[in-house]
């Protein structure tokens, strides 16, 4: 994601490197590259000047203090304004309404319907709702039928009238279940085409009147660059809509669409959606994306993956064992698998600074942690209690269980034996009465 912009940028800055102020001449290749690297970014050229521009105009002049250097406040001046560029803030859902309508709209292979189980899965364990799915794209029974797969993963119920033609009846009839079974919030999956055409915006205009929405929704796909800016434009011609989700970040896109769709429809990107996984649906954050942009990370939202993983009963636990040198694999697998609900492991290792640029070319695997898993599932429950116990017949036996050669096995164990040393270590360091070792102690 913005692999090549970062780059681009990165490169521009350093046009600046040893000079002692920023003025008006050394700034302006600097700047001019800037706009160079936003236009292969798929950004319009317009909103590519008005933008660097507003750059020019911060950085003319600017007095370089000791411990900065021209370089360090260009990016800095450049992080604000493309900050503001996609909105300047985050907005969050307006969840008014009894219950809450939610109008999803876009077009075909955008991601609407993964969306949509998507927000409501965010909705049900994030902000305690109550959702139901309606499927009312009357065209394609393969997306009732997705919505209705998706529904079931997520344990969320899907309203469907395979039979009904009208998708406004269909919208009206879900919010009538929705009042009788008490749904918090009902949001609606609409039809899509593969190109505008007149009887869909009709279509999702009937739906919006009937139903009187508190929030519509227009979900792009940010691989198509600046045609989805320019779909998105026609969508709010007709719909008005109140936000904008941008899927496929993780592709091989090159940002132009949540660079420049804010700045088009005046309307704010309100979430980001990344992957097939459920949990992959992030509030969309300016400045945070502004940081990762210029290869500085995201250590904000990295905090908040790791806490929306973290059961505080299970840590103290975890912390008592650690501090009695008593950590098994039973505890290995177990923190694994917290880490591995936070994401993808190379987008998470990217919001650390500094480290997603030196990962680039490295091919990180979301089955990076299998083999360690199959090691420990190749594992009797008694080995996994007491690591001790494991000579080198069983690491045969081990090696053997998981298909894995016993020198994988034998570096695995010897790690683990460093890991805890090291866990020991730390509990000298701190000694009696310190604070614990796990997030979220004091």
């Amino acid at each position: 994601m913005f692999d090549n912009l970062s780059e681009r940028l990165e490169s521009a800055f350093k046009q600046l490197k040893g000079e002692g102020r920023i003025n008006e001449i050394n700034v302006a290749s600097t700047v001019k590259e800037i706009r160079r690297a936003l236009v292969d970014a798929d950004v319009n050229y317009k909103i590519a000047k008005e933008f660097t521009d507003k750059i020019l105009e911060k950085a003319k002049g600017e007095k370089v203090i000791t411990s900065v250097s021209p370089g360090q406040l260009m990016v800095k001046i450049v992080k604000d304004q493309l900050a503001e560029l996609m909105g300047g803030r985050e907005e969050e859902l307006s969840l008014t309404g009894k219950p809450t309508v939610i109008l999803i709209a876009g077009l075909q292979g955008s991601g609407k319907t993964t969306f949509s189980g998507k927000l409501a899965n965010f909705l049900k364990s994030k902000k305690g709702r109550n959702p139901l799915l309606v499927a009312a794209d009357i065209y394609r029974p393969a997306a009732m039928e997705q919505l209705r797969v998706l529904g079931e993963q997520i344990k969320v119920p899907v309203y469907i009238e395979l039979e009904n033609k009208s998708a406004v009846d269909i919208a009206q009839n879900a919010i009538a279940q929705a009042k009788r079974d008490g749904n918090s919030v009902v949001i609606i999956d609409t039809a899509g085409r593969l190109a505008i055409d007149e009887m869909m915006m009709q279509e999702v205009a009937n739906i919006k009147a009937a139903v009187n929405p508190q929030e519509i929704l227009f979900v792009v796909d940010s691989m198509t660059g600046q045609d989805a800016v320019n779909t998105a434009k026609a969508f709010n011609e007709r719909l008005d809509f109140t936000g904008v989700v941008l899927t496929k970040l993780d592709g091989d896109t090159r940002g132009g669409a949540a660079l420049s769709i804010k700045y088009t429809v005046d309307k704010p990107i309100k979430f980001v959606s990344m992957g097939e996984k459920l949990d992959a649906l992030d509030v969309f954050y300016p400045e945070r994306m502004a940081q990762r942009i210029l290869g500085m990370g995201d250590i904000t939202t990295l905090v908040e993956r790791a806490q929306a993983q973290y059961d505080e009963v299970q840590a103290k636990k975890l912390e008592k064992k650690i501090r009695a040198n008593k950590f098994d694999f039973e505890d290995f697998k177990e923190q694994l698998g917290q880490i591995k609900k936070m994401g993808n492991i190379k987008d998470l290792l990217a919001m650390i600074p500094g480290v997603g640029k030196a990962i680039k070319e490295i091919d990180i695997s979301e089955d990076a942690f299998k083999g360690i898993e199959a090691m420990i599932n190749s594992m009797t429950p008694f080995e996994r209690s007491n690591p001790e116990v494991i000579d080198g017949s069983r690491r045969k036996r081990i090696a053997k269980g998981c298909g894995k050669d016993i020198n994988e096995v034998n570096a695995f164990m010897k790690q683990f034996d460093q890991m805890k040393q090291m866990m020991g270590q730390m509990n000298k360091m701190k000694g009696p009465g310190m604070p614990g070792m796990m997030p979220g102690r004091r």
